[in-house]
Parts: C-alpha cells; sequence; structure tokens
C-alpha cells in the first residue's frame, strides 16, 4: 500500500513515518519542502515540494494515486479546500489531523468522546480545525471523499518535553529555570486533569486507521491511557532532572490577560486547552485498533526526551524574555501574597 504524508517529519508525524518504514506493506512518500531530509528514515521517498504551491504539487504528482494521503499541516478551511482539490479521485483515503482542543470549552462533561461538541471561543487555532472537519465531512456525506478524522491531544517525542505554560520559544527555558533552582509557573492550582501521549504509542492508533475501511467517514481521538495533574506533570520533570520542584501556582485567566501585553496566547492556549480537566473515553478507536494502548507511560517518556534535549543542548534556544516574565509574574505572586498576609495580621486581635 502506498501513503503520502504531507509535513511528515513534525512531532506527531515522525512516529509515523518512522514505524511505517519498517513495515514491507508500506510505501511511503513525503510532500515537503525537503528542510529535514537527514532525519527522514530509510526506504522513505521525499518528494520536495510546497504544498502552498498547489500548481507545482500537482505536476509533482501527476499520474500517481495513494491508498493514503495525510496531512499534518493544515490549519485552516482553505489547506484543505486545496488538499480535495489535488486528491479527489486519488487516495481511496485522506486523513485530517485535526485537534481535541476543538472541543467545547467549557466541556459539558470531563469525560471526552468523539461525539462531545465541537466549540471554542477562546482559541481561534481550535474554531479553524473545527471549520476543516464540516468541510471534510460535508464532503464525505455529498460526494463521498473518503476522509477520517483524526483528534489528537498532547502528543510529545523525544525532541520536546510537554508543559502547560512555556514561551513562544518553546520549553526549553522553563527546564533552564528548574536546573537554576528557580519557580517555574504551573496553570491554576495544578490540580486538573490532562493526558500526555508519547509520539510511538500514537503512531500505533493511527497506523491501525490507516487503510481500514470502517475508518471512512468517522472521527477518531487518539490519546494514550495514563492521566496526570500537572503538579504530578512537572514533578515527574523535576524528578527526572534530579531537581526539587519549585512552584509557583497562577490563575488560568491571570495569565491570559497579562500575558497578551508580552505576546503570549494563553486565553487560547490554557483557557481554551489546557486548563480544562480532560479523559479521553478512546473505545471507539480500540474496537478498531485493539492494540492501542500506552506503553511508554510519562515517567519513561520524560526520561527519553530529556536524555535527548540535554545532550543536544545546541538545538535549543533560551528565551530571557520568557525569564524575566516569569520572574515579574512570580514576583507579583509573592507581593501580593505578602501584603494580604500584613492586612490580614494589621486587623487580627493580636495586631
Amino acid at each position: 500500500m502506498k501513503a503520502l504524508f504531507i509535513g511528515g517529519t513534525g512531532t506527531i508525524s515522525m512516529g509515523i513515518v518512522k514505524a511505517l518504514s519498517e513495515d514491507p506493506l508500506w510505501e511511503v512518500y513525503l510532500l515537503n519542502r525537503g528542510n529535514r531530509k537527514a532525519e527522514v528514515p530509510e526506504g522513505v521517498f521525499q518528494i520536495t515540494a510546497d504544498i502552498h504551491d498547489e500548481e507545482d504539487v500537482a505536476k509533482k504528482l501527476e499520474g500517481m494515486t495513494f491508498d493514503v494521503v495525510s496531512d499534518f499541516i493544515a490549519f485552516d478551511k482553505a489547506a484543505v479546500e486545496r488538499d480535495y482539490r489535488l486528491f479527489k479521485g486519488r487516495t481511496r483515503q485522506y486523513m485530517f489531523i485535526s485537534s481535541a482542543s476543538a472541543y467545547n470549552k467549557p466541556a459539558a462533561s470531563y469525560v471526552i468522546t468523539e461525539g462531545t461538541t465541537l466549540a471554542n471561543p477562546y482559541w481561534e487555532y481550535s474554531r479553524n480545525k473545527i471549520a476543516c472537519e464540516e468541510f471534510l465531512m460535508d464532503k464525505y456525506r455529498t460526494e463521498g471523499f473518503p476522509v477520517t478524522i483524526v483528534r489528537p491531544s498532547h502528543t510529545y517525542d523525544e525532541r520536546h518535553v510537554p508543559l502547560g505554560v512555556h514561551g513562544n520559544k518553546g520549553f526549553y527555558q522553563v527546564i533552564k529555570r528548574m536546573q537554576a533552582g528557580k519557580s517555574v509557573i504551573i496553570q491554576g492550582d495544578g490540580s486538573s486533569l490532562w493526558a500526555l501521549t508519547f509520539n510511538r504509542d500514537f503512531a500505533v492508533g493511527y497506523i491501525g486507521l490507516m487503510g481500514n475501511r470502517h475508518a471512512i467517514g468517522e472521527a477518531f481521538q487518539i490519546t494514550g491511557d495514563e492521566i496526570l495533574t500537572w503538579d504530578q506533570i512537572y514533578s515527574t520533570i523535576a524528578d527526572a532532572l534530579g531537581v526539587e520542584l519549585k512552584a509557583c501556582h497562577v490563575a488560568s485567566d491571570f495569565l491570559a490577560d497579562v500575558g497578551e501585553k508580552y505576546g503570549y496566547d494563553f486565553r487560547g492556549g490554557l483557557i481554551g486547552d489546557k486548563s480544562v480537566s480532560v479523559v479521553f473515553d478512546n473505545s471507539k478507536l480500540k474496537r478498531l485498533v485493539p492494540q492501542m494502548t500506552t506503553t511508554i507511560p510519562f515517567h519513561k517518556g520524560v526520561r527519553i526526551a530529556l536524555d535527548y534535549v540535554l545532550s543536544h543542548e545546541e538545538h535549543y534556544e533560551e528565551d530571557p524574555e520568557f525569564d524575566r516574565f516569569c520572574d515579574t509574574v512570580i514576583d507579583a505572586m509573592d507581593k501580593a501574597r505578602a501584603q494580604v498576609i500584613a492586612a490580614g495580621s494589621e486587623g487580627s486581635p493580636e495586631g
């Protein structure tokens, strides 16, 4: 069988590509700009093109058909409209990577299924994914376009450490703060529930849907089974680093309000996603892919990631602006706490 991945070298997709490259049943093609060719597994075919140049892509794919086409870098309706034009009649299955952040916020129930309403007033990214889903499902219902929708939640790999609050340059500065013995910001009180999935585990669920006729016209969420609080997540990272966790809990709406002034979209990333407790019911996926389970729990996955990150620090960039933002917020929280305590002492009978 032949699979085409648009993108194919990102956090989610690389785990799938690596697994399929070792499967003799699959012939794998990547369509991207070729910026990470050195990381592409042996035996995978590279088509170098910019997917946004539709005319050039159409020429390079002329005469080719695929059993599965997967787009990992479609973030708005225009992108899936383009894919529909390019691949209508040229693939037996088109797999769209949506997002679990598209589910209703605030959720009516913390248990999420594929039937949970899609609505996110806080994050444009999620609303765009919803618009993509609606377009594709309309094409399935009216024309039989063979779409399968996949909704990942927080998926990570050996190159990334998953966090709730970080700057625009990613997680690395938070790791540096932990190593330096500085406090780190955790949204809310750290007790909300979250699901983390290592990309190798995600790949098992995804590959199980590829070429599966029962998946056509359906949506599936793919997450691991492990559920952790955010305090547990950060404590596990600190344990792996061999440091003490110094947590500063900050309300998500406070972070959203102050973060805007510094260029951080915590309103979308937190209120529209990570501050909400979620437990995913993956029974629909497991009926089709019974082998899907968590084989890399977070206490192992984070060590895999940190081993890579700390031995390849030249690939990561420190973020002094976010470091100063953290110091400012944490200092403000400490001062507010001290002022309230002082005011209470002054008003007490002993005062």
